[in-house]
């Protein structure tokens, strides 16, 4: 154990309280459902104040030097309070970024767009970039309505596109949680070229959705064994019944597998451990908060109780960045020998 990395997870997690404390009224995150942009730029202001949009960036340039462990710690902590804000999807290519002041000092918001289609880990290679010009489609981009810019990757390199430059179209779907995906479409839009490769951001996020995933479903658990210890049926608490007890120690083995995968692939971000801990993270925050509904009895279905908002995350966190059979497929792929 390291116990100067340990102190910085320590502070980091401490410093989510502010804006996601575990045990913090969820009116925030419903006031912003199903609107644009999807969260509030205050906040956005806050995270920039305290520091987590430069996490991964080098100290010379302004960030903490930090890395995918410490993005993840934080991750875990926003997924608990559902926060809204793509702090992920923008800390992570902030590195990539040669002028990246507006961006740590949150005054500029931009975000990767990557994707060409449902379900893959590779970028798509449909875009081109050629004479300061993109043309081509990338979706799935979560929060995009937010965005001032993207960060595009093509074929040919990544390219800066600003979000109301000629040439751009951005169209929104919303998702389940009351956010957003976006599809931009770009004909012959200006766009700066931008040194590096997106691969490695990109299993960044992928790792920081699992710990996200994680608070998702530690948070649910946490509501459910809550409700359990305090809801009274013929005079007794219904956690002291036997079968929900033992449907409950099956969900906390879930719960601490998937911690054990999250933890061991921020300290060590192969890709065959961030694939691992993607796949365990995406099926056991779905198990977790389905079942987390069916313990909280008919209140548990209606929109107004809290745990549906952890099942409408976890729905939208599974499949983001790769569903569990694509990175089971990885995983097997890479490290044939390992088991879990």
């Amino acid at each position: 154990m390291n116990p100067d990395a340990d102190d910085a997870l320590r502070l980091i997690r401490d410093s989510a309280a502010a804006i996601a404390p575990r045990q913090g009224d969820l009116g925030r995150i419903r006031a912003l459902r199903f609107t644009r942009p999807g969260f509030d730029r205050a906040v956005w202001q806050q995270m920039a104040e305290l520091g987590w949009l430069g996490l991964l960036v080098e100290e010379a340039r302004g960030g903490s030097g930090l890395g995918p462990a410490e993005l993840g710690a934080l991750a875990e902590e926003l997924g608990a309070g559902l926060v809204p804000e793509p702090l992920p999807f923008a800390a992570a290519i902030a590195p990539l970024l040669a002028d990246a002041a507006a961006v740590l000092a949150g005054e500029r918001i931009v975000l990767p767009a990557w994707q060409e289609q449902a379900n893959t880990l590779a970028p798509g290679a449909a875009t081109r970039f050629a004479g300061g010009r993109v043309s081509g489609a990338k979706q799935l981009i979560p929060m995009a309505d937010g965005a001032d810019a993207f960060l595009v990757a093509t074929a040919d390199g990544l390219a800066l596109v600003e979000r109301d430059a000629p040439g751009v179209t951005l169209d929104l779907a919303m998702t389940q949680d009351g956010g957003h995906f976006g599809t931009l479409t770009l004909s012959d839009a200006p766009a700066t070229p931008v040194p590096g490769r997106i691969e490695p951001a990109l299993e960044t996020i992928t790792l920081a959705l699992a710990a996200t995933a994680l608070g998702v479903m530690d948070r649910a658990f946490a509501l459910t064994l809550d409700y359990l210890r305090t809801r009274r049926q013929f005079g007794r608490a219904i956690g002291s019944f036997q079968a929900l007890q033992h449907r409950a120690a099956d969900l906390k083995l879930q719960l601490e597998l998937t911690r054990a995968s999250v933890a061991a692939a921020a300290a060590a971000p192969t890709p065959a451990a961030v694939s691992r801990a993607k796949a365990r993270a995406a099926e056991a925050s779905l198990l977790l908060t389905r079942q987390a509904i069916q313990l909280h009895g008919g209140i548990g279905y209606t929109d107004e109780y809290d745990a549906g908002l952890f099942l409408r995350k976890a729905m939208v966190i599974a499949n983001l960045h790769g569903s569990a059979a694509l990175h089971r497929a990885r995983f097997a792929a890479l490290a044939p020998d390992m088991t879990e």
